[in-house]
């Protein structure tokens, strides 16, 4: 294995960059870290799509780092797997008021249900960014 790995980023695939810069910048407080892009023969091969480029934000939350990447061409869209599903996945955030935040989301934004408390003690909800990747809120 390779000597002492990090984790670098949390990548998503999204079919509208600056709509999901929005979405995590205005609703989960995400910061700006870097634009760029990236194309030619390496990256087409490292992606598996001859020919494929890529425009990227890399957004802040604490100490954690989110990359957003819209490809062209554009994949196939797909329906996200549920959570219990291989491969299902999400991203987390810690909020101090689960109902709170809940109340300030625009109406258009999907939540799978009102905020639970579990058997665990921990109070969340998950819902959809604009591209159906699950969203965790917990108070933590």
């Amino acid at each position: 294995p390779p000597a002492d790995p990090q984790l670098h980023h949390t990548g998503l695939t999204v079919a509208d960059l600056e709509r999901s810069v929005g979405f995590y910048t205005s609703l989960l407080g995400c910061t700006v870290e870097a634009r760029f892009s990236v194309s030619g023969d390496a990256f087409g091969t490292v992606v598996g799509h001859d020919g494929a480029s890529g425009q990227f934000v890399h957004l802040r939350s604490g100490g954690r780092r989110i990359e957003l990447v819209e490809y062209e061409p554009a994949g196939t869209s797909r329906e996200p797997a549920a959570l219990p599903d291989p491969g299902g996945t999400h991203l987390a955030f810690a909020v101090d008021d689960v109902d709170a935040a809940v109340a300030g989301l625009p109406a258009a934004v999907d939540t799978l249900s009102e905020p639970r408390t579990t058997t665990s003690g921990t109070r969340l909800v998950f819902l959809r960014d604009p591209d159906g990747n699950l969203v965790e809120l917990l108070e933590a």
